[in-house]
């Protein structure tokens, strides 16, 4: 599994240490050519050896040491190495200059570096004046010093690059897990929500109905047996990616489930056939409306009007009584559901506002008929919903915790309720 990060920086020092080799053999060839006996070539030995191990062991290391006081004394060690031999071996050391241009690249600032990087070239220029005199020669060598040093500047820096490439794919991989956690919570948030609310809700209505209206109470038990299917349904199915909902299925479930809590409904739609990921945006939006009706309230009348224009699908649900409400917004901080909403509409271009004028309490959604996604950067994969921990462990169990909650207040507003009458 980890085979493949750990053979790309190999692969990379590999191909560095072959071609710096590869070159510095060509000078120590050169010098195997010219007549100074055995001593002449241990020395070019010896300085090629401290010439190459001064390139790989410091310049293909990380580039935040280049530039600090070592880094310049190894710099001035490096043009030593590559001018005072040229003194003794003459032209068979013309390529070595070539290692400096590319390290003066890497130690130097770029004002800096590239005009020390021209100097270096005009010098192997004249160097080779002195030499031999012939243009041709000039040209080839002042080339050949360019060319080497480019070389052993960007290889120099291909291991650093591929390290970071490595490091961005392991971070890639985590935002992945991580958006894929805060998907789940917010599936199980917006689908399982709602059908747990409404279980507890007609369980509850079942429950006074069995002695007084049997057929009744059978009546409601056969839809808790639906909803149940359906909310078991939405488990499978959360694991495995977006599930596709039917606002007109949407809409017939919160009538059923508001008048089993006492709530006078109005439905008034106005739309033709609607794309599948606006319909789905659209009753989620519904769903997560009618799921905070519950929680939140003691309403008595609940208005839904949805409708369509040229460009855009509109919803929105008002209820009363919104005393008890918290006043939670799209954005955060009023609760992780509001948020998911704001999330899924901003994903093909739509808008969500919720607003309190008086008893009422408005929600809204605008979403466009042409679903575009919106670019993100990565501070939206790491934003995570209002109430969910930073710890991604733990997001599950949060979301779960939130379900538990939602349970506990439908409840507690039915016991409200029925101490009331």
């Amino acid at each position: 599994m980890r085979a493949g990060p750990v053979l790309a920086p190999r692969l990379a020092v590999g191909v560095v240490v072959a071609v710096f080799v590869s070159i510095s053999l060509i000078g120590f060839v050169h010098v195997l050519f010219l007549p100074v006996g055995v001593g002449g070539i241990v020395l070019s030995f010896a300085c090629i050896v401290a010439l190459l191990l001064l390139q790989l062991l410091w310049y293909a290391g990380e580039p935040s040491r280049f530039r600090s006081p070592i880094g310049y004394g190894i710099l001035a060690a490096q043009a030593g190495l590559a001018y005072l031999p040229i003194l003794i071996f003459g032209q068979a050391w013309a390529g070595m200059p070539g290692f400096l241009a590319g390290s003066v690249l890497l130690a130097l600032r770029p004002v800096v570096a590239w005009p020390v990087f021209g100097v270096i070239v005009a010098s192997m220029g004249f160097a080779q004046a002195q030499f031999t005199g012939v243009p041709v020669d000039i040209l080839y060598t002042s080339v050949s010093t360019v060319t080497t040093g480019l070389v052993v500047y960007g290889l120099s820096r291909l291991r650093a690059l591929v390290v970071e490439v490595q490091r961005n794919r392991a971070e890639i991989a985590r935002m992945a897990v991580l958006r894929e956690r805060l998907r789940f919570a917010r599936d199980l948030h917006d689908l399982l929500g709602y059908s747990l609310s409404a279980i507890t809700l007609k369980v509850e209505l079942t429950h006074r109905l069995i002695e007084k209206a049997p057929r009744e109470a059978s009546d409601q038990l056969l839809e808790i047996l639906d909803i149940s299917r359906l909310a078991l349904s939405d488990a499978r199915t959360v694991a495995s990616g977006y599930r596709e909902l039917s606002l007109e299925e949407e809409c017939r479930s919160a009538a059923s489930v508001l008048s089993a809590a006492d709530v006078n409904v109005q439905i008034d739609a106005d739309h033709t056939d609607l794309p599948v990921r606006v319909s789905t945006v659209l009753a989620t939006v519904l769903r997560e409306g009618v799921t905070n009706l519950l929680r939140h309230s003691k309403a008595k009348h609940c208005e839904i009007i949805i409708r369509q224009s040229r460009d855009h699908a509109t919803i929105e649900i008002v209820n009363d009584d919104v005393h008890r409400a918290r006043t939670p917004t799209p954005s955060g901080g009023g609760g992780g559901g509001l948020h998911n909403l704001s999330v899924r509409a901003a994903e093909i271009g739509g808008s969500v506002t919720a607003e309190r004028e008086h008893k009422l309490f408005r929600l809204r959604a605008q979403v466009p008929l042409r679903p575009q996604r919106q670019q993100r950067d990565q501070s939206d994969v790491t934003s995570q919903p209002a109430g969910l921990p930073g710890d991604p462990d733990r997001i599950d169990s949060v979301a779960c915790t939130e379900l538990a909650d939602d349970r506990g207040e439908v409840v507690a507003d039915r016991a409200d309720r029925e101490e009331e009458s």
